[in-house]
């Protein structure tokens, strides 16, 4: 579809972008002024303002706020802007996502680095399990690189009539009862100023997509959730080494990279993701990546290290998403999931899913802005009923299997079932729940109380670790 809104051209559109790369929502810090603005205005359109457009505030560039701010462009009754501060940063990121994304979001092959049709799952005990052999020729896990593929959702949404701002959100005066414009605080760094601007900025609707370290989410007192930290370094291979990970990608599970979570490999256009994560013993961050690059050995050894990325990853969902017309998406909400880790599809799926239901809720009341009932019984509750049974389950999961080293050893023996990685990968792939098959489900019963009772005799047991604190702070 063309876009349809403003006379801005293409390249003045791409220039901005360009100007300052690419890259993922931003990761500003701080803690907001709740200060009231005292003067409320209609929210509807009175006939005498029929040319009044409303202004929607979309604050973080990734894929979740590149996602709704392409809505909201097309929308002839919404004046869209959209905040992003680091143009040429990029999350910490496996940057994996699912074959159906492709389609759904009409994203170009060129954004595909490298398309995974084989994984290694590897034990404590360095155990390696192949999986993908019930991959059609068809199907693949694409890589990516989020600053490629971010930059691109950013600049395809400015072309709809999205207006950039490079800037970073400082505060966020909110109306009384929120029943007015809401004030936005920002430093605007136009250009290549290393000094922002002050800016001020009224708008009517808000969108947080600013990540797990979301300004908007505190504003709103959206409430806290726990996080991980998760820690990336991409590593340039040699040709030969890189060659080995054409189409494959590794998972390392065991207390010595994570102890509770998994550490990857994952290829990219020319080289390799090298990372872990944890919740529970956070400090330890770096011990943890060294023993992955000791895992991985003689596969990236002698490897350059090309860029150091970390990163807060939300645990869990927000208690509050929605509050008023301040709306949260992505990560700021906390739509990443357990034992996978995923992030991207959800992201871009709940910032196109927030900002397509907002709009038909302004075009069924005759251009009124939603209220905050209206959002929650739309895009709330629909994204919660498509895949919160999914966040759910990968949680379960998560703490029966990534648990303890024996636990870890019995997960990476079951995926050596045909089964086991047909659910998974149809699943995964596609975004919903296959039909599973109650004999096969019976069997996988026993073979997984087999497979525990292995494991235990097998793996190593896990080094202790004392952490009664930081384990438990939250954002």
């Amino acid at each position: 579809m063309a876009p349809q809104r403003y006379n801005r051209t293409k390249a003045v559109a791409l220039a901005v972008v360009g100007a300052a790369a690419t890259a993922n929502a931003f990761q500003a810090k701080g803690v907001f002024g709740g200060q009231r603005v005292a003067t409320p205005r209609s929210l509807t359109r009175s006939a005498a303002h029929l040319d009044m457009k409303f202004k929607v505030a979309v604050v973080g560039g990734g894929p979740s706020g590149a996602c709704a701010a392409e809505i909201f462009a097309q929308y002839p009754d919404v004046e869209t802007v959209i905040i992003e501060r680091k143009m040429d940063n990029a999350k910490p990121c496996g940057g994996a996502i699912p074959l159906c994304m492709v389609d759904e979001f009409k994203l170009p092959e060129k954004l595909i680095d490298r398309k995974v049709r084989k994984m290694k799952m590897i034990s404590p005990t360095n155990r390696e399990v192949d999986i993908g052999t019930t991959l059609k020729p068809d199907e693949y896990i694409g890589m990516v690189r989020r600053e490629i593929l971010d930059g691109y959702l950013r600049s395809r949404a400015i072309e709809y009539g999205a207006t950039p701002i490079n800037g970073l959100v400082t505060k966020i005066d909110v109306p009384q009862g929120h029943n007015g414009r809401y004030k936005i605080h920002l430093q605007n760094y136009e250009g290549a100023q290393k000094v922002g601007t002050k800016e001020e900025m009224e708008v009517d609707l808000i969108i947080g997509a600013d990540g797990a370290n979301s300004r908007v989410a505190k504003a709103m007192d959206a409430g806290d959730y726990n996080y991980a930290i998760a820690f990336q370094e991409r590593v340039r291979v040699n040709p030969e080494q890189m060659k080995f990970y054409e189409e494959l990608a590794e998972m390392y599970v065991g207390d010595d990279v994570s102890p509770d979570f998994y550490g990857w490999v994952f290829p990219k256009y020319d080289h390799v993701a090298v990372g872990t994560g944890t919740v529970v013993n956070r400090p330890a961050i770096m011990e943890y990546q060294k023993a992955m690059r000791e895992r991985a050995g003689a596969k990236i050894e002698g490897g350059t290290i090309i860029k150091i990325e970390a990163h807060p990853i939300p645990e869990h969902y927000r208690p509050r998403r929605v509050v008023g017309r301040m709306v949260l998406v992505g990560d700021a909400a906390g739509y990443v999931t357990k034992c996978s880790g995923e992030g991207i599809y959800f992201a871009a799926k709940s910032g196109r899913m927030a900002a397509e239901e907002i709009v038909a809720v302004m075009k069924a009341n005759g251009g009124k802005l939603p209220t905050e009932a209206q959002i929650k019984d739309t895009y709330i509750k629909k994204y919660d009923q498509a895949y919160k049974p999914t966040y759910i389950v990968l949680d379960l999961l998560q703490r029966i299997f990534y648990s303890n080293n024996a636990a870890r050893e019995a997960f990476v023996e079951m995926c050596e079932s045909e089964y086991v990685q047909k659910v998974t990968f149809d699943s995964y792939l596609y975004k919903r729940v296959q039909g599973n098959n109650p004999v096969e489900d019976i069997k996988l019963l026993f073979n997984t109380v087999g497979s525990l009772f292995r494991g235990a005799a097998l793996a190593p047991p896990d080094k202790p670790y004392s952490n009664p604190v930081e384990s438990l702070k939250r954002l």
